[in-house]
């Protein structure tokens, strides 16, 4: 019985880990045939609403349904994602203009900069993951995936931490991004994520009742 627990564990763990590898090149190859900037929303929409249905245990055939979900969400998901894309690079323009110079102004500038940049990240972790739980207009989206970054802290650092485990494994080890990288980022977020919104809805909605198209909280 032992050593069957053991067996189904270990194919659980390796059958993941292919799942993540194949997620990883369907991302990268859907984001490239949409030139990078028109690719990666609607590849990152698909991927986070794939890791929810596993996650869930909904086994949809990856292959088959990752294209399908790309195609479908291709205009939602880049109006959710061009508008981040603006605002961070506006906030990279910014830091590496005032960074440069030398006075206590612009120093403070910079700093307040890349604090901002950080809180952005830490909020865009939950965008795509909430994209693909509920159903809200694409406004709302930017509005509450920030509000419940800063209303759930803990849980905004420790997909921050994820995100900065991801990136220095791979600088390290540069072999990982084209195979596990992106999908292993991709599935720890999304997991993660749907635990905190799943949390966040039990413990606020009357009677533990589940919300039927957004978090519980008031959109603002």
């Amino acid at each position: 019985m032992l050593s069957g627990t053991w067996s189904a564990k270990a194919y659980s763990f390796f059958d993941t880990l292919l799942w993540i590898a194949c997620l990883n090149i369907l991302w990268l190859v859907f984001t490239i045939a949409g030139l990078g900037i028109l690719g990666a929303g609607p590849a990152t929409a698909a991927a986070q609403i794939m890791v929810r249905k596993r996650v869930r245990g909904d086994l949809a055939p990856l292959f088959r349904n990752y294209p399908r979900e790309v195609l479908r969400n291709f205009v939602k998901a880049n109006a959710l994602f061009l508008p981040v894309l603006g605002i961070a690079a506006a906030m990279v323009l910014n830091w590496n203009y005032f960074a440069g110079d030398r006075g206590v102004f612009p120093n403070l500038v910079a700093m307040l900069t890349l604090v901002a940049g950080i809180l952005m990240v830490g909020a865009m972790c939950y965008l795509f993951p909430m994209y693909a739980r509920y159903e809200l207009a694409a406004v709302q989206y930017l509005l509450v995936s920030s509000r419940f970054a800063f209303r759930h802290l803990a849980g905004t650092v420790i997909l921050l931490f994820v995100t900065a485990a991801v990136l220095f494994a791979s600088q390290a080890v540069p072999g990982l991004i084209p195979f596990f990288s992106i999908g292993a980022w991709l599935f720890i977020t999304g997991w993660l994520c749907d635990r905190f919104f799943t949390a966040n809805d039990e413990s606020l909605a009357p009677d533990n009742a589940q919300p039927a198209s957004g978090p519980v909280f008031s959109v603002p």
